[in-house]
């Protein structure tokens, strides 16, 4: 199995620290889409990663569908329900915590332009969907059901990867102030070895 990927993405870390925990045999190919000479192209059209070519050949890319495919391999932990239904509330937490990043992201990306060329309305608008995202997963983690539970769900290494993220970048510094349970459950996954060693250099 091979992962094609970056060492920064948070999307590819999404998916390196599943294989990690179950635990799969995988081989790591660090192709930055944006970087002269990348082959990502060859693996999505989009020219987006993460990519997976599974042992068949057969390649998979965006993170939720390599997830799902990762899930159906049936390799223990299982990070989802088995029951369809019941995993649906998992991965809309999922889709949470990854919108969280991608907006964390465009903001990045915007504050490597030129300041002249910024656009503020957009950044604003980014922000307050980080913002609005980091207060959803904290009450979500403040519950401990989808979130932040005593067994790790997609929900919570998507999560984790996403306040990885902003420590990263240092997209909004203090996203911590007023988000104790975030904090807690940062603190718990970063402690894993499946995230120590896909901490980003």
């Amino acid at each position: 199995m091979k992962l094609i990927g970056s060492y920064t993405s948070p999307f590819v870390r999404k998916i390196s620290v599943m294989l990690l925990e179950k635990g799969i045999v995988f081989e790591f190919v660090n192709d930055p889409p944006y970087e002269p000479g990348s082959r990502v192209v060859e693996y999505n059209p989009l020219g987006k990663v993460p990519a997976l070519v599974a042992d068949d050949g057969e390649v998979f890319y965006d993170s939720r569908v390599i997830a799902e495919y990762l899930e159906l391999l049936a390799c223990a932990p299982a990070f989802l329900p088995i029951d369809r239904h019941a995993a649906l509330p998992v991965r809309q937490v999922e889709a949470l915590a990854d919108g969280v990043t991608e907006a964390a992201s465009a903001l990045f990306r915007e504050s490597q332009r030129p300041a002249e060329k910024q656009d503020e309305s957009w950044v604003l608008r980014q922000r307050e969907k980080v913002l609005h995202g980091l207060d959803a997963l904290e009450a979500l983690a403040q519950e401990k059901k989808l979130l932040n539970a005593e067994q790790i769900t997609l929900a919570d290494i998507a999560t984790g990867c996403a306040l990885g993220y902003l420590n990263l970048r240092r997209i909004i510094p203090n996203w911590c102030v007023g988000r104790p349970e975030l904090v807690k459950l940062a603190e718990r996954l970063f402690a894993r070895e499946s995230f120590a060693r896909t901490m980003p250099p």
